[in-house]
């Protein structure tokens, strides 16, 4: 796993021959949202994970295989047209020069009364965190939707730690800012943040999640990295967006365009993998608060 600054970097700038995808249009990428899940896993009570594989192994929607990983991507490669608010529900777009809460979750609309989260409003991914998270503690909610709280916080709370998620510099949340590293294609500074900085934890999102784990018993910061709410992490991932994915880019050159430097790239990984671990371990507390007795 990742820890050493110095080669991680080096490598990304030799990686000359390095061809990017296109950007993708929700936060992490499947082996980031996957990642996220098993380190929940490491964290959730027996019997609050037993609960969720028999949840999930119940899942009669055929989208993703009913493991807490592969459930993890749900939310995002299923698109139900009935409910097209429910794209908004995956971000925090704050303007980086001017935060305002309120304004990215388009006012707070109220949850109308007796409308199940899963068809709420277009509002945000704190608003939605907060709504699914209520009605999987309510034992009046049944358990179809008590299901689909499940896949979505799955998904959410993942995205919410995504900096750039919770952030934008009037560019779209970075999918209008081209970006490129070592030579290689240029892409948005959203996919390098969804992917292309995760990619270099390794190949094994169940490995990753072991080395994260590992890392957070050993410092013993559960219970710190568990505190807080959906609105204190959103204001976490916004302002490592301002300082270090915006903060730290290099200037434009004249096309507009940013040739990212090894400095940042390190840092960026660095910072993937602090998020990555803070929202597996939020994610397990809020399925514990949730579900157990």
């Amino acid at each position: 796993m990742f820890s050493h600054r110095l080669a991680l970097a080096a490598l990304f700038a030799a990686s000359a021959y390095l061809v990017l995808p296109s950007s993708p249009a929700l936060a992490w990428n499947e082996e980031g949202h996957r990642i996220v899940a098993l380190v929940a896993q490491h964290y959730l009570e027996p019997a609050v994970k037993q609960k969720i594989d028999a949840m999930l192994a119940a899942d009669p929607d055929p989208t993703t295989a009913h493991d807490i990983a592969s459930e993890s991507i749900w939310a995002d490669a299923a698109h139900p047209e009935a409910n097209r608010a429910a794209a908004t529900w995956h971000d925090v777009p704050m303007e980086v020069d001017h935060p305002d809460l309120g304004k990215a979750c388009n006012g707070h609309p109220r949850l109308p009364a007796g409308t199940p989260a899963s068809r709420g409003p277009a509002d945000c991914a704190v608003d939605k965190i907060d709504q699914f998270a209520a009605e999987l503690s309510s034992k009046a909610t049944p358990s179809e939707e008590k299901l689909l709280a499940v896949k979505y916080l799955l998904n959410l709370i993942a995205d919410l730690h995504q900096p750039v998620y919770a952030s934008d510099d009037h560019n779209q949340g970075g999918l209008t800012l081209r970006v490129s590293g070592g030579g290689g294609a240029p892409d948005s500074l959203r996919h390098y943040w969804d992917a292309e900085f995760i990619d270099y934890l390794g190949d094994d999102p169940a490995a990753i999640a072991d080395d994260l784990a590992d890392g957070i018993r050993q410092s013993k910061t559960f219970d710190k990295m568990s505190k807080g709410t959906p609105t204190e992490w959103a204001r976490e991932s916004f302002e490592l967006a301002r300082d270090h994915a915006y903060g730290k880019l290099p200037p434009k050159k004249p096309d507009g365009s940013i040739e990212l430097s090894p400095d940042y790239v390190t840092d960026a990984i660095e910072t993937v993998r602090l998020q990555l671990a803070h929202a597996g371990v939020r994610l397990a507390a809020i399925l514990n608060r949730s579900l157990a007795k």
